[in-house]
């Protein structure tokens, strides 16, 4: 069996990578190019190409434990799996592959009958979206957001700007005074680490191929979103940021950036809620048409294998 030969992904990577992605039937976030290059600073990402197939493997719990994406290709899955396992095998790790849906899960038990355990993780799950819902908020269950629309619009006067070069310095000031303002404790490490992700994405904007706008009152960015296609009818939003003191500015720009992205995109995905209430609460109040399900699978253990540490 063939041995991969993976390398850190970086932005010079993202047609190899994006030639994979944007063709496939996968919708979780994880795929979008912008995500991988952005977070490869905490996950240490990286990437093979083999037999037709993209391969990705990176690392989590504190880069102790080794784990992958299922590949993405049109060959044969079965093989391309077990390449992971033996990639997995050299690096010392029983093969973890996380990100898989309910589709997927079917998939690998019909190829490897009974080898594999399932962890679902629900705090993981992206949350889609008709793009024609998000446009529109037509009909009784979005009510709520087209009132809260309309009172901000009643309040103040205001403008939608994409997001350029030259005002990008304005939105990472933005953010850092966001971050500052909602800096504690129990969050400061998930925090630190987003706003370096949002730093590298908003100095790389164009590169990464990302798309955004903001929300101007008074001569000031007081709201910034921005996002990138995950698949050729998935668009993937990575960030919402507004100054929550503006009542119902959220729901705004929510709308104002969905009419902005290109028809072609049916589904739009707004990632994850981490097990957040706040969060979960205002995904779940946008009427997703589906709650992606994800689940962590781990080759079962041969009699010689030591049981894995953390998730399973």
């Amino acid at each position: 069996m063939k041995k991969l030969i993976f390398k850190s992904i970086s932005i010079e990577d993202k047609d190899i990578i994006s030639s994979y992605t944007l063709n496939s039937n996968y919708q979780n976030c994880d795929f979008a190019f912008a995500n991988m290059c952005s977070w490869q600073f905490l996950y240490k990402s990286e990437y093979a190409v083999s037999d037709g197939f993209l391969f990705i493997r990176f690392y989590i719990d504190d880069k102790k434990r080794l784990a992958y994406m299922l590949p993405i290709g049109n060959g044969d899955l079965k093989y391309a799996i077990g390449i992971l396992e033996k990639d997995a095998e050299v690096m010392g790790h029983p093969l973890l592959i996380l990100g898989i849906t309910q589709e997927s899960k079917e998939k690998i038990d019909f190829m490897f009958p009974g080898k594999f355990t399932y962890l679902q993780e629900r705090n993981y799950f992206d949350y889609i979206y008709l793009h024609k819902d998000l446009v529109t908020l037509k009909g009784k269950k979005f009510q709520s957001k087209r009132n809260h629309i309309n009172k901000f619009k009643k309040n103040y006067s205001y403008s939608f700007l994409p997001i350029t070069p030259d005002i990008i310095p304005q939105c990472i000031e933005v953010e850092n005074i966001w971050c500052k303002a909602n800096l504690n404790e129990n969050d400061k490490e998930a925090l630190e680490q987003e706003n370096r992700s949002m730093l590298f994405s908003m100095q790389n904007f164009e590169k990464l191929g990302l798309t955004g706008g903001t929300i101007i009152v008074d001569g000031k960015i007081k709201a910034f979103t921005y996002g990138s296609p995950i698949n050729n009818n998935t668009f993937g939003i990575h960030v919402e940021k507004a100054d929550i003191s503006y009542e119902g500015i959220f729901s705004l720009i929510n709308q104002e950036f969905a009419i902005r992205i290109p028809e072609q995109y049916t589904f739009i995905n707004r990632e994850e809620d981490l097990g957040l209430p706040g969060l979960r609460q205002s995904k779940l109040s946008y009427n997703p048409v589906l709650l992606l399900e994800k689940n962590a699978a781990v080759r079962r253990r041969k009699p010689h294998q030591t049981a894995p540490e953390g998730r399973l």
